[in-house]
């Protein structure tokens, strides 16, 4: 299996995006990858990689896309606190309405293409800022959404009239929150309000708390972050996710 750079069309022009593939005939069902707010870069190829060779046509873009095309990520000048402005101005750019706008071409790429099964519900994974994504796409288009998966995720359940919590009346797909116990961005307050309104609008979820783990546990290029045994769990939750709720047509 080899995953590939394409550009496709997003809400606001040309997107990079990655596209990974099982090797074989077939098809299979369509997965959307939300990157971390870090970007668009190899380690998260290689997780899109991962989850296509457990049977899934995976399409990962460029949330960035709107500032040109991804450069070469350095991990120590990133997060140095002058640089930080600039990160979260890209963060930001993405805005809710720039987003569902973003998700329908992403979802419309992967329901036309060859190797994904014909009118299949697709599933998301999303990480950092990506569960936030997860929520709001699954919200948008809860008629070709039908899972959801949301890794050390913040700010999903907030006061502002924008959070993505308030959405979870228009949500069908079955969710799964992977929370870091250690995140700042999900508090205990956050978890049990966004656990509340799940309950309350009758969303099929689970919510677990990955004890121990930091924000951004599922990135092994984050080398003082990383965890390998609440990643690997990840992947296994993930999969075990899309396993009962996505049809596959091989």
């Amino acid at each position: 299996m080899a995953g590939k750079l394409i550009t496709i069309k997003a809400g606001d022009g040309d997107c990079e995006a990655y596209v990974a593939a099982p090797d074989g005939g077939g098809t299979f069902p369509g997965v959307l990858f939300y990157m971390d707010g870090v970007g668009f870069r190899p380690t998260v190829h290689r997780m899109a990689d991962r989850i296509a060779a457990a049977g899934y046509v995976v399409l990962l873009p460029n949330m960035f896309y709107r500032f040109g095309p991804a450069q070469p990520v350095n991990i120590a000048e990133l997060f140095k606190p002058e640089n930080r402005p600039a990160l979260m101005e890209r963060v930001l750019s993405i805005t809710p309405e720039r987003l569902v706008r973003d998700a329908g071409k992403f979802l419309d790429f992967l329901g036309a293409h060859p190797s994904v099964t014909p009118g299949s519900k697709v599933g998301l994974t999303g990480y950092c800022m990506g569960g936030g994504m997860v929520m709001r796409t699954a919200a948008a288009y809860p008629a070709r959404v039908g899972a959801g998966g949301a890794f050390h995720a913040g700010r999903l359940a907030t006061d502002d009239i924008t959070s993505p919590h308030y959405l979870a009346g228009a949500i069908k797909a079955e969710l799964y929150f992977g929370h870091a116990d250690k995140d700042t961005g999900m508090p205990p307050e956050a978890i049990e309000k966004l656990e509340q309104s799940l309950k309350e609008a009758g969303v099929k979820f689970r919510s677990e708390l990955y004890v121990g783990a930091l924000h951004g546990y599922t990135m092994p290029d984050l080398v003082t972050i990383y965890d390998k045994e609440a990643d690997e769990r990840h992947y296994r939750e993930l999969l075990s996710l899309f396993a009962r709720t996505l049809s596959h047509g091989r």
